[in-house]
């Protein structure tokens, strides 16, 4: 199964515990913020409140945006704790092997790291981190000319 099709049959989850389906998200026109980042993970927990300012912006701005927190955490709870601070969906944590597929694809050796895909599954930009961070308030979302898959990574090493 290519990276593709794996993320297109994946299931996400809400802060309620409901199951949303990538394919939804794709009908719906929605461009994907893949977020690989781990409680565990200082340069993470400083990202992730940046993170939530400018995507809590977008939303309201009404952009066609989600984004699929991919954990990094060494158990469900962890991952269940740092999750608490997050408004949007994540990969369930028991999905380890799809986590691991997805991880390879996009070339993660650090943490953190947020992919953005277009609805068609493409990369628009696989070092958007540094494109939040540059654009806080979102204005040039959703940050193309960052490069296509592999090689971006963060500043914890993932092992």
């Amino acid at each position: 199964m290519s990276v593709c099709d794996d993320l297109r049959t994946a299931t996400f989850v809400n802060k309620e515990g409901f199951e949303v389906s990538c394919e939804s998200l794709l009908d719906a026109g929605k461009n994907i913020g893949i977020y690989f980042s781990a409680h565990w993970c200082p340069p993470c927990r400083g990202f992730t409140p940046k993170l939530v300012e400018t995507y809590t912006k977008l939303q309201k701005a009404n952009a066609p945006f989600e984004i699929i927190f991919v954990s990094s955490d060494s158990d469900e709870d962890s991952f269940k704790q740092y999750y608490g601070d997050m408004p949007w969906l994540a990969l369930p944590y028991s999905d380890r092997e799809r986590k691991e597929s997805i991880a390879t694809y996009y070339g993660v050796s650090g943490i953190p790291m947020l992919v953005i895909l277009s609805p068609q599954l493409k990369v628009i930009n696989n070092n958007a981190r540094s494109a939040v961070t540059s654009d806080p308030d979102g204005k040039s979302f959703p940050w193309g000319s960052g490069g296509g898959a592999g090689g971006a990574g963060g500043c914890c090493v993932i092992t």
